[in-house]
């Protein structure tokens, strides 16, 4: 057993906050898994206000640095923009989301499958080629769809992340109660 450095009062702090945190990430998911089309209209609109706050600090960034540099305007003004028509119409956004979310998977599927093949003597190669095939799979879920099935599979993809990270938190929170006892 690895005897990791704690403090007691860190551990009763993170258990407690890990508990709160993870159930609340269980409930986001359990509802982005049965309200997906919610859950990708929320993830849009995040996005939205992510690029939104963006284009402030970029705008505040070049007023206080450059106040001539028209691509740090630019960028400003594009982040601004785009954050806003987000936050105003956020379908597009979701397509947007749906779009990079293929991208992703086919990088993903690609480099698994690359190396898959140069660890293919060696044991275990078959579950990165696996990894590359569900990859490629979802890939294909989301383009074929697309940009229609972008409205259920982003919310459904987030849901199930909140859910598993949920579970991830309740169960650091649990083991971290339990070496907090071991401690005593």
């Amino acid at each position: 057993m690895i005897n990791y450095p704690y403090e007691k009062e860190m551990l009763e702090k993170f258990s407690k906050n890990s508990k709160i945190v993870g159930i609340i990430f269980l409930l986001l998911g359990i509802a982005g898994i049965f309200f997906p089309a919610i859950m990708s209209l929320a993830a849009a609109i995040f996005v939205g206000w992510l690029l939104l706050f963006s284009g402030f600090l970029a705008a505040f960034h070049t007023y206080q640095t450059d106040k001539k540099n028209w691509l740090g305007w630019l960028k400003a003004f594009v982040f601004l923009v785009t954050g806003g028509l987000i936050i105003v119409n956020p379908l597009p956004g979701v397509a947007a989301l749906g779009i990079i979310f293929a991208v992703y998977f086919l990088m993903d599927a690609f480099g698994s499958f690359a190396l898959s093949f140069e660890m293919k003597p060696l044991k275990g190669w078959w579950v990165v080629l696996l990894n590359g095939i569900l990859s490629l799979l979802l890939a294909f879920i989301f383009l074929i769809g697309w940009p229609f099935s972008s409205l259920w599979l982003v919310g459904l993809f987030v849901g199930i992340s909140l859910l598993f990270d949920g579970v991830v938190l309740l169960t650091l929170s649990h083991y971290a109660k339990k070496m907090e006892k071991e401690d005593k």
